[in-house]
């Protein structure tokens, strides 16, 4: 099995929570989050409910790794995270290039 290769390339949104803060604001943790995916090269787009970012499988889920690592050396000993994934092996396909397919087809119904 380990010979299996993952996808060359996805796209991927997650939801990090931590658990167990002491507020229950966690604006401070997800900026320390939205800090290290800035740094970390990958293609992304933050939103109200989440993150989405896209680049190789391997580098996608290590951030998402190192994004769990830094909220637990700042003394969080829970998180929870949702994760959505999608790759295609017919074209690449970015995030960006989605959303402007579907306001293409909106604009055609105005």
């Amino acid at each position: 099995m380990t010979s299996i290769p993952t996808p060359t390339h996805c796209v991927a949104d997650f939801c990090l929570i931590p658990i167990g803060t002491s507020s229950p604001s966690v604006s401070a943790q997800i900026a320390d989050v939205q800090r290290l995916i800035e740094s970390s090269g990958v293609k992304y787009v933050m939103h109200s409910a989440g993150t989405t970012i896209e680049g190789t499988w391997d580098r996608v889920l290590q951030v998402i790794g190192q994004a769990h690592t830094i909220l637990h050396q700042q003394g969080i000993v829970r998180i929870q995270t949702d994760i959505r994934v999608g790759s295609r092996i017919d074209k690449e396909q970015s995030f960006q290039d989605k959303v402007d397919k579907v306001r293409e087809l909106l604009g055609r119904e105005e």
